[in-house]
């Protein structure tokens, strides 16, 4: 049994022979800044504590600790098909891992920007995408659903949940980079507000990314709308670390497994 808090998406727990759940902060062993559920191996945690961390977070979705597997994250366009476990020297470099093998939890880490967990009931196949605004933008999505479709997932039947992520209210963004936005698309000013005149454009990243999966085809999205940043009992935020002045961070992982 796990002491590890999560989240979970009712799209997602409605299907038969899966386990998930969006990691927070709670139920770890960690300390200090990066109390307690810290599971990110690119922090300055005591390493022997992230591992204990992440045994918990895979427990909570019953898997092995030794079939967790994330990406080394690049903030790419990249989705990788896993077939067994990594380790830190084959780790891949990407921002998306989808898999068809029973018993392997493949997870993204985040702490701000969305995790998006992915899974087809008919063909039997999971994913998971790491999806800040670079990734977003860049396609990360997209690929994640083609490297599904590779091993046999239908774009119609994936079913997609976006979990915590910093909400636009606390997203706050210079012009360039709505200006970035719209060139690619003039349709994404749907995706930006300003509280009030003149002041700077706050971005809606999780309703981008589910107007993204909603156009690349996917056949259900949810959109758990948890913000990272404001609930700071929950979850690791990078921007509110950012403007607390701290000197490092904590991640949550968020993990989906196909049930033996």
């Amino acid at each position: 049994m796990s002491d590890a808090k999560i989240v979970q998406s009712g799209a997602l727990s409605a299907l038969d022979g899966f386990r998930h759940g969006f990691g927070t902060r709670q139920g770890g062993v960690s300390g200090g800044i990066y109390a307690t559920l810290n599971c990110g191996v690119g922090s300055k945690d005591h390493p022997g504590d992230v591992s204990r961390n992440r045994a918990r977070l895979a427990a909570s979705v019953g898997a092995d600790p030794g079939k967790l597997i994330t990406p080394y994250q690049v903030h790419s366009p990249t989705a990788v098909i896993a077939e067994e476990p990594w380790d830190r020297v084959t780790t891949p470099k990407a921002d998306a891992v989808v898999t068809r093998t029973t018993g392997l939890a493949i997870a993204v880490s985040t702490a701000d920007c969305v995790p998006v967990l992915f899974c087809d009931p008919q063909a039997r196949v999971t994913g998971a995408a790491h999806a800040g605004w670079r990734g977003a933008l860049g396609g990360v999505l997209e690929a994640t659903l083609h490297a599904m479709e590779e091993i046999g997932a239908a774009r119609s039947n994936i079913v997609a949940a976006i979990g915590p992520a910093i909400s636009q209210k606390a997203y706050e963004v210079g012009e360039d980079f709505e200006e970035n936005f719209l060139r690619d698309d003039d349709g994404n000013a749907r995706y930006f507000t300003r509280p009030s005149p003149g002041s700077k454009p706050h971005f809606d990243l999780t309703g981008y990314v589910e107007g993204r999966l909603a156009g690349a085809g996917a056949g259900h999205v949810q959109n758990l709308q948890l913000c990272t940043y404001h609930d700071s009992d929950r979850f690791f935020s990078y921007r509110r670390t950012c403007h607390k002045g701290e000197p490092d961070y904590g991640r949550q992982i968020s993990a989906i497994v196909i049930a033996g």
